[in-house]
C-alpha cells in the first residue's frame, strides 16, 4: 500500500514540480530560493499526502506550503542580515540582475501580499474566490491587492517610461 501511495506522489511531483518551481520564483526571484521553496512544500505535501489525496486537494495544498514557505523563508533572522559587500561579491551561479526578467524584478518591489495576489491571480490564472481560498483572506482584499498591484506593475514597465 505505501508503494502505491509513493507512486501517486512521485507522477504528482514529476507533472507539477516544473510549474511550482516557476510559481516560487515569481514569489522569490531566486531560483535557488525557489528550489529550497518548493522543496520545503513537498515535504510538507508528502506528510499530508493521504488525507490530500483522498479530498482531492493536492494541487491547493502545494501552492499554500509554497506561499508559507515564502513567508517563513523572509522571517528568519539570518535572511534580514545583510554583507557589507552584498552585491558586490555575488556567487557564480547567481544570475546577473541584467539577466533577469524585467516583471520579476518589479514583483520584488511589491508588498509580499500584493506579490502573492498577483502571482495567483495573473500568473496562475486562479479567480478571485480561489486566491482568497488559498491566501485565507477575503475576496474583497484580493480585488484590492490586485488592483495595487496592477497599477504598479502597469507604472513601471510602461512603455511610455523613458
Amino acid at each position: 500500500m505505501r508503494r502505491d501511495v509513493d507512486a501517486e506522489f512521485t507522477t504528482f511531483v514529476e507533472a507539477r514540480r516544473p510549474a511550482l518551481r516557476r510559481f516560487a520564483y515569481a514569489l522569490c526571484g531566486d531560483w535557488h530560493r525557489a528550489d529550497d521553496l518548493v522543496q520545503t512544500a513537498l515535504v510538507r505535501t508528502y506528510l499530508a499526502w493521504g488525507r490530500l489525496h483522498t479530498q482531492g486537494a493536492e494541487e491547493s495544498y502545494v501552492r499554500r506550503a509554497v506561499l508559507t514557505s515564502h513567508v517563513d523563508e523572509g522571517r528568519r533572522p539570518w535572511r534580514r542580515e545583510r554583507t557589507p559587500l552584498d552585491g558586490h561579491d555575488r556567487s557564480v551561479h547567481d544570475p546577473a540582475p541584467e539577466d533577469r526578467s524585467a516583471l520579476v524584478e518589479v514583483l520584488q518591489t511589491l508588498p509580499v501580499m500584493q506579490r502573492q495576489v498577483v502571482v495567483l491571480r495573473y500568473l496562475l490564472d486562479l479567480s478571485v474566490e480561489e486566491t482568497a481560498a488559498e491566501l485565507g483572506i477575503s475576496p474583497g482584499t484580493v480585488k484590492s491587492h490586485a488592483s495595487r498591484g496592477r497599477d504598479r506593475l502597469r507604472e513601471v514597465l510602461s512603455p511610455s517610461r523613458s
